[in-house]
Parts: C-alpha cells; structure tokens; sequence
C-alpha cells in the first residue's frame, strides 16, 4: 500500500455524513464500503448481516454486484462465518491457505489474495462481518485492524437503527425454555444455596458511536474516571474481611488497574480516532476481550478479567446507566447471574441476601473466587449458556459440590435438593461437635489429622476445625494475587502472622511452588512456554534456577520464625541433590543473618514432598537427609498414570483407590516407617473419607486436608478398628480384586466405619 493506512479519524469524519444523512439502510451500506475501501487502497470491502440464521453479503465494493444478497455462507462456513461464529479477527496474507476458505463463483473473488475481516458485535453477539480483500498477498497492519473494528462499531449502531438486525440474535438472548434444567459448571468455591435468579447489570446498549466534540468525550471520560477511583477506595475501605489478608491484596491489584495510566490512555486514543466516550471505553474492552481469548495462562486471564470489570463499571457511569441489581438491593433469597464478576463488584451485595453466585465464565485463580470464599458464598463457574437458559426470577438450586444448577426444578425436586441440605447442615454440626475429640481409631490408635492453608485467614480453621496444626501451607498463594512479586517484608509479615496465629501448633511452609498451571505474568518470558507445563520448569526446578526468588523467601521465612521451630518443605522434588542444594540455600541464608546478628529459628525441620514417582526410588539415599516426608497425591497421581487430572476424558483413570496407586504408597510407606521419619499425606486423597481409610490401612498415621474435611475425617477414624483394617487391606493389595473402591466400601459398611 502506498502509505500505512488512513487512520480511523479520518474514515470517521466521512461516515459521520453517512449517517446523519436521510438515505436509506442500504444506501449508507454501499456508501460506507466504498469509503472504507478507498481509505484502505483495498479493492475489495464487503459487509455480511446475520439474517434468517445465515450471513447475507448486503453490500460491496469489488465483489459481483450480482451477489449481494444472494451470496450467503452459514455461521462457522468459510472466513466470513468463522469471523462471525467466534467473534474473532482474521488477517490473512493467503485466503485460500485458511482451512475454512470457502470459494464462492458468484462473487468473482478468485483474484484476490489478502483478507481481513473483523466481527460486528450488537450487545455481545456478532450480527455481522465486515471484511476486506486484496490482490497483493499481505498481511494487513495493525492500525488497519483497528480502524476496521471501529467502523464495524458504527456499522453496529447503523444496523440497530435501521432494524437489520436478525431477529433470531435478540430472542437467544431470552430463555428458550421454561422447563426444568440442570446445567453443569465449574466448582470454584464449594456449597449449596437456593434462590431466585438475579442478572448483575443489564448490559449497557450504545445508542451513539460517532463524536460530535471530541473534547467534550474526553472531558465526560475523566469525570468518569475521577468517579470509577472514589467508589473503588471507598469499596476497599469499607471491605470486611478480618485482620489484613490476601484480600486486601486482591483489592490493592484490582485499584491498580483502576489508576492505570495505559489503560486511560488508549481510552483517550479511540475518542481521538472519533469515538463518543461509550464507544471508546467499548473499543477498548473490544480489544481486551480479544487478548483474553488469545491467553492460555489462567492467571493472566484473571487479571484481564478485573480489568473487564472496572471497564463495565466506567461504562456504566459515563452512559448514566448506573444501576445494577447492588445498587438496587437485593428482595429475596438470591443466586446472581453475570458473565464474570469483579472482586469489587461481589463486595456490594448484601450478604445476608447474596446465597450464591453463577458465573458464565470464572476460574479457581480469578480474584472474584477468593473474595467469594472469604464471604463464605458458594459459587460456580464456566456455566456455559446460562443466560439462554435461565430468566431473571426463576427458582436456582445451585448445587457447587453436585457442579451444577437446577433451574426451575419441579416441587419433588425442591424438596429433595431442600432435604439434601438440612442434612448437610445437620451433619456440620455433628462434625463441629468433634472440635474437642481426638482422632484416635477404636483400637487406640492416634491418627494426626493437620490441615491444608494459604491464606492468611486459612488460619483460623486450627481452631474451628480443632486440627492438630497445618500440614501444608502453599506459600505461593500470596505470589498469585500479587500484581508483582511480593517483597520479603510482605512475605514475612504473612509468615510471622500465621506462626502467631498458630500458636504451638506446627505450621509446615511449602516453598513456593509456581510454574504449570500457576504461571506468574510478572516472572514468565516468552522464551519459557511449555507444551507440557505440568512436568516442566516448575515448583522447586524454578526456584532453583531463580535463585534469587528463593532467597528472599528463605529470609523472610528464617526472620518471620525467629525464636519457634521452622518447618520448611521443598515441592517436587525428582533427585535428593535438589534437595540437598534447596537446603544449602537456606543453611547460607541463616549463616548470612547469623552473622549479623539476627534472631533465628530455634530448630529448622527440612522436608520434601514426593511428587515425582522417581523419587521413590532413592529414598535410601535421601531419607537420612530429612526430617519429614510428605505425600502429594494429585502430581503422583496424574504421573503415574499419565493422566492429566484436570482432563474430563481422563477422569476415570484418576483413581486413587487404583491398586497401582495404592501398591505404590505401600512401597514408599515401609522404608519411611524403618527409618523413623513422619510421613503424611497431602493431596486431596487424604480429605476423602474412604480414600483416608485407605491411607490409614497402608499405615499412614498423618493427614492434612481442607479444613472443610476435617470433621468426617475425625469421625471416620474415631469409628475405625486399624488393626483389622490393616490386615485386610494387606490381604487387597496382594489380590487386587477388579473394583477395589467397592472392596473397601463393603468392608466400612460391615465393620461401621463412617463415611457419610
């Protein structure tokens, strides 16, 4: 092309008298091909409406004049179609090279080689697609990706007003059914709650794309900004959440964002283009909608997730349309529905109102799920299509433990689920009676049962709970909500707080295990991406290589403990020689505050955690070094088998009570024991009663477990005879019988072990 591109300014200043004039519809179609074309000295510009169900080429410039409308190409066929069925850009050198091409004679587009096409959103969805062709095979620049996404805008608006919009697009947004459904999702924070449905805001429509005084826009979006900040800070002052806590970490990122400068200042960039404030603050959420598609890390996602959510929230308050269902207050008994939710936005309902919450979108990481546990509220995620499904009002018995909502369930169902909750809420009573028992088995065995932490306020469970102190505490959580890695005196005033709250019960820190599925945008290169991230540069491998990272951590943890016993813990450990160098970075460290005159631990305990099925095979050579050995069971597991433990096609090889998996821990267990070192478990096989009785017959004397699971651990080993459970499980494992989870559940239910 002869110069990079006619910017977006300049294509707006000629649509602008498209617009305002009094033509009809596809008078301003043709014309704005033609003027999108020439600006962009491309040959080709077309533009494809949603009718009936199928894209309808309405108007062109360079295609057949014949074909339009008469050319037309299903949701997902061809380039035009997949465009429109995902919602997504495409910029093609070579069209025909694309495995959706799809060759249309009618059209004559034989001769052209370069496409780009950008999707026409109306209210989230895609009613369209406009595109543009080429002769010359290249690529189009990104500011011609840009001025085409901003023109589609004023094409949404231009459709809107001229009702071309596909009728079948504005009814799926409505519920197709006033059946009963039970639609599946994603545990994110476990329980049950029933209520009537509640849609968190009502999406706001953008009646006017096109800006008549660009100052004005700019001056509407600062007041605006100025607003977002002042009800952000009072929001996080007003937050309750106990004593400090990794909350107030979330909040202080989620603040960050609001006061980002880049992101004000692509704002002011698309008014500049000739945007209206709502249409710019929509052009950049456009964008970022388009990179979190693009973001395979969870935590990175999460993170443009709170930047969807203040952009919401600014575009709510310069349209003056400021209601949500917060600010109108909660009537009843209430499940809220949103696509996602901001950790700010969570924080106006009324909790006393507020029994749950459904999310389209969501992950275990997102910042509104930590939030969410803190305030106690069950919430599911990934719940895809609930807006289709569901109508403001309907009854919702959201089942998290289950993994999914009812929708207007029958009376008998009602019932039941209402039934399976009063025994759920009676049996957490029972549990919570056995605060001030001792897990000790009938035959007089003590069995030690700690829990699983890593927040600041996981703490106060030791005491709830009645647990015998903290097994594992995942020292990395705090390194997850951090915007940037945490400095030591962060780390050590969190270290310092849970010893303190812990008393002289035993707190057992994790060195930071990231890396896999808990990738850290601040510390990840390019360079560094992984096919498979779950057997790579992760956990201890990392640390090591980041000697620095460990260090700083080593410190804090060496002064937060000064004057205790320090229980120290290395992740994933594959050789003892990683152990041995993990150690030597802390002996340094405690030399280094020795001789300043620092105040040190008392003791320090070292210990590993057997993840890696290697490792087994050198304990001879490792046990003498430690002080403890601890048991992941979720990476074993996903490793001896090969199983992603995260992979729906995967799930049923992911069984814990596998004779493999169970004959493997038998093997780790003996030479342990021989050498007199403690070894527990701590994956989530050990909160599972049955799975815990399991462990227990394999001699295992020492669990830590979510705090949730303590109560029926208690109560399982208070009903169990280990002596007679070891036999038989000896007896097992030298004769696996073909379903061994059946087995046990036979040999509890004859002998009265309890595991409800």
């Amino acid at each position: 092309m002869p110069s990079a591109v006619a910017s977006a300014r300049e294509i707006l200043v000629r649509l602008h008298d498209v617009m305002a004039s009094r033509t009809p519809a596809q008078a301003k179609l043709n014309a704005v091909v033609g003027i999108v074309g020439e600006a962009m000295s491309s040959e080709v510009c077309s533009i494809y409406l949603l009718r009936d169900g199928v894209l309808e080429l309405y108007a062109t410039r360079g295609l057949a004049e014949e074909a339009v409308h008469v050319t037309t190409l299903a949701l997902g066929e061809g380039l035009v179609g997949t465009i429109a069925e995902q919602g997504e850009t495409l910029n093609l050198d070579e069209a025909a090279s694309h495995p959706d091409f799809a060759y249309r004679p009618e059209t004559g587009e034989e001769k052209f080689h370069s496409f780009a096409g950008v999707p026409i959103i109306r209210r989230e969805r895609s009613v369209g697609v406009l595109c543009v062709q080429h002769a010359d095979p290249h690529r189009y620049d990104d500011v011609e990706i840009e001025a085409l996404q901003t023109v589609a805008m004023v094409l949404s608006e231009l459709i809107a007003n001229a009702d071309l919009v596909d009728a079948s697009s504005a009814a799926s947004l409505r519920p197709q059914s006033t059946a009963t459904m039970r639609i599946p999702g994603l545990k994110l924070v476990e329980g049950m709650a029933s209520g009537y449905a509640v849609y968190h805001q009502p999406r706001v429509t953008i009646e006017h794309t096109v800006a008549e005084d660009t100052e004005a826009e700019r001056h509407r979006v600062y007041a605006a900004f100025d607003k977002m900040r002042e009800q952000i800070e009072r929001i996080a002052s007003q937050a309750e959440f106990g004593v400090g806590g990794e909350h107030d970490e979330v909040l202080q990122t989620y603040k960050m964002f609001a006061y980002d400068e880049g992101w004000a200042r692509r704002i002011n960039e698309a008014i500049d283009s000739g945007l209206t404030a709502e249409a710019a603050i929509e052009r950049v959420q456009q964008r970022t909608r388009a990179r979190m598609r693009q973001i395979d890390d969870p935590l990175l996602a999460d993170r443009m997730h709170d930047l969807e959510d203040l952009s919401n929230r600014l575009l709510r308050i310069v349209s003056g349309q400021m209601g949500t269902a917060a600010q109108g207050g909660l009537r009843q008994d209430t499940i809220l529905i949103a696509r996602n939710l901001g950790p700010a936005e969570l924080l106006e309902y009324d909790r006393r109102r507020l029994k749950g919450v459904v999310l389209e979108e969501g992950s275990l990481t997102a910042h509104v799920t930590i939030v969410a546990r803190a305030m106690g509220v069950p919430v599911l995620g990934r719940v895809k299509g609930v807006r289709r499904a569901v109508a403001e009002g309907d009854l919702l018995l959201l089942d998290v433990t289950a993994g999914n909502v009812l929708a207007r369930p029958a009376a008998g169902m009602e019932e039941a689920f209402e039934a399976k909750l009063d025994l759920r809420q009676k049996r957490r009573a029972v549990f919570a009676a056995l605060k001030g028992e001792l897990p000790i088995t009938k035959d007089g065995h003590r069995i030690t049962v700690m829990v699983n932490a890593g927040l600041r306020d996981d703490v106060a469970a030791l005491d709830v709970t009645g647990a015998d102190g903290i097994g594992l505490f995942r020292t990395e959580f705090q390194f997850l909500v951090s915007a940037t890695l945490p400095a030591k005196a962060q780390q050590q005033r969190l270290y310092r707080e849970v010893l303190d709250a812990a008393g002289d019960r035993p707190v057992i820190f994790r060195t930071v295990d990231i890396g896999g599925d808990k990738a850290l945008p601040y510390l990840n290169r390019a360079d560094e991406e992984e096919e498979n991230p779950a057997m790579g540069w992760r956990a201890l491998r990392l640390a090591l290589d980041r000697g620095g990272l460990m260090k700083v951590q080593a410190r804090a943890l060496l002064e937060a403990a000064a004057g205790r016993t320090l229980n120290v813990m290395f992740p994933m450990v594959s050789e003892p020689w990683e152990f041995d160098e993990a150690q030597a970075l802390f002996a340094a460290q405690r030399e280094w505050m020795h001789a300043r005159g620092k105040r040190l631990p008392t003791e320090i305990r070292y210990g590993a955690m057997l993840e890696v099925p290697a490792l087994a095979e050198m304990l001879d050579v490792l046990l003498p070094r430690l002080d403890f050995l601890s048991i992941g069971t979720n990476d074993l597991t996903q490793f001896l088998f090969a199983a992603d433990r995260a992979h729906p096609k995967l799930a049923e090889r992911y069984d814990w009570l596998s004779p493999a998996i169970l004959r493997f821990l038998a093997r780790v267990e003996a030479p342990v024991r021989a050498a007199g070192k403690p070894l527990a478990v701590c994956g989530e096989m050990g909160g599972r009663p049955l799975e815990a009785m399991a462990l227990i017959g394999l001699g295992i004397e020492r669990l830590s477990i979510t705090p949730a699971a303590v109560g029926p651990i208690k109560a399982m080993v208070r009903s169990l005879d280990r002596a007679a459970l070891m036999a038989h499980m000896a007896a097992l494992l030298k004769t696996p019988p073909r379903d061994l989870r059946a087995a046990l559940t036979a040999w509890a239910a004859d002998n009265g072990v309890e595991l409800a």
